[in-house]
Formats: structure tokens, sequence, C-alpha cells
């Protein structure tokens, strides 16, 4: 599983530096109304007959407690003016970022890429470790880091989850463990990632496919347009 998981991740990076939607027939959109917003809407598309199509009504998402910064991924780093994502910074990233697999406590329901996690499982975000920005089994590592999220989260909100490659190359301070995972019960902002209800998480996760290649598109509205596919239109995404 692991294999399969880290062959999707090597596809999804090696898309076209100049068209990271080539191969792709899923997103994700994120739009917020700016940079230090902590509420968004996500939009599902697919990709039919050649043109982009809205699937399902958008959903209500919170995002970073400071709103979002650019971050690492397929859209390279900071195209546009805008504050950079650090790690602690209380950010979300904002850009194009593969989905390698999903997450969560139970047994394999999905057909996308899955690892199940136990009260072993950590996030590594110390970024002097060499597992800096990985989620590894603390059983099976010589452990190397001080700082990190458990994975069998306590509250639950990593019941469900979705793992983005921001920071793939897991540059040290360019911020790590980032999920699409259950908000919390009063709505509040995350520390980085995006959270919505487990009702819409788990939506999404069944309907991701890995052989579309789904991406995460996130950025403020008067941005995204310009990170968005040519025939994908932002008054769709509204």
């Amino acid at each position: 599983m692991i294999r399969g998981i880290m062959l999707l991740l090597g596809i999804l990076l090696t898309l076209s530096a100049e068209n990271p939607y080539a191969k792709s027939r899923q997103l994700l959109v994120v739009g917020t109304e700016g940079w230090h917003a902590s509420h968004g809407r996500l939009q599902r598309y697919e990709k039919r007959g050649g043109s982009w199509k809205p699937v399902g009504k958008p959903i209500r998402v919170v995002v970073g407690k400071n709103g979002l910064g650019w971050g690492r991924g397929l859209h390279g780093f900071a195209p546009y003016p805008g504050p950079k994502k650090r790690e602690g910074d209380g950010r979300a990233p904002a850009g194009i970022f593969a989905l390698p697999f999903l997450f969560g406590e139970g047994a394999d329901r999905f057909r996308y890429p899955y690892r199940q996690m136990t009260r072993y499982h950590h996030c590594v975000d110390d970024s002097r470790s060499r597992y800096y920005n990985r989620i590894v089994d603390s059983r099976k590592v010589k452990k190397d880091y001080r700082s990190f999220e458990r994975m069998k989260f306590p509250s639950g909100l990593y019941r469900y989850g979705v793992f983005v490659a921001h920071n793939p190359r897991r540059i040290p301070r360019g911020g790590s463990c980032i999920f699409l995972h259950i908000r919390k019960p009063s709505g509040a902002p995350t520390v980085g990632c995006t959270a919505m209800s487990q009702k819409e998480l788990l939506e999404i996760m069944r309907w991701l496919d890995p052989e579309a290649r789904p991406l995460l598109v996130q950025a403020p509205e008067g941005i995204i347009s310009r990170l968005l596919p040519d025939n994908l239109r932002l008054t769709e995404h509204r």
C-alpha cells in the first residue's frame, strides 16, 4: 500500500509544471474572501467532454485561523503577491496541490489509496527531523522528532481525512501536516488545514477517483481565477 501511495504521489508531482491540469479530471476548489479570511466555500468539479462541470452544491469550510498563505505545490511557490506560508503561522496553504492518499481510523472503505491510523501514527512537524512532513508509525522508526500530531486525534477530528501534498520536498519550516479533515463542533478555524462536516468530507472521499488524479486548488477569490483551468470560470464557483 505504501509503495502504491508513493507511486501515485510521484505521478502527481510530475504533472506538467506549465499545466498541472493536463491529466487531472477532478478538482476540489476552495475560495475565501481574502488572504486573512478563515471561512470559505468548496466546490467539486469533474472534467467531462473536455470541459469542467460542477459536482454537487458548494459547501462551507474553515481554513487557517490566520487565513491563507502561498504554499508549495504544483503551482511552484508564490506566483502572485500575497503572504507565504511558514511552519506554525496559522495559515492554510494557497495554490495547487496533489492529494496522494486518504486516512482514517477505520478499515478501508474507499477506492482511493487509504492508510489506517492508530495511536502510534504521528505526522511530524519538527523541521529538524528526517521525517518532517511525513506520517510515520512511531513503533517502526528511530524517533528523532520532538513535535508531532497524533493521527488518532482524541477529539475525532482525524477520524477521516485527506492528505494534501503541500511542501512535498519537505523544505524545513516550509509547513507540514496539511489535511482536509473534520471541522470542530464549534466551527472554529484550524491551525492550517481545511475542515468541513464529517458528512461532507466522507462524500468527497467516496467521490475521489485515483484514475482522475484529483487536485486541490485553494486561494482567495481575487486570485483563484488565475490558478484555475482556462475552461473553468470562477463565476461557476460562487
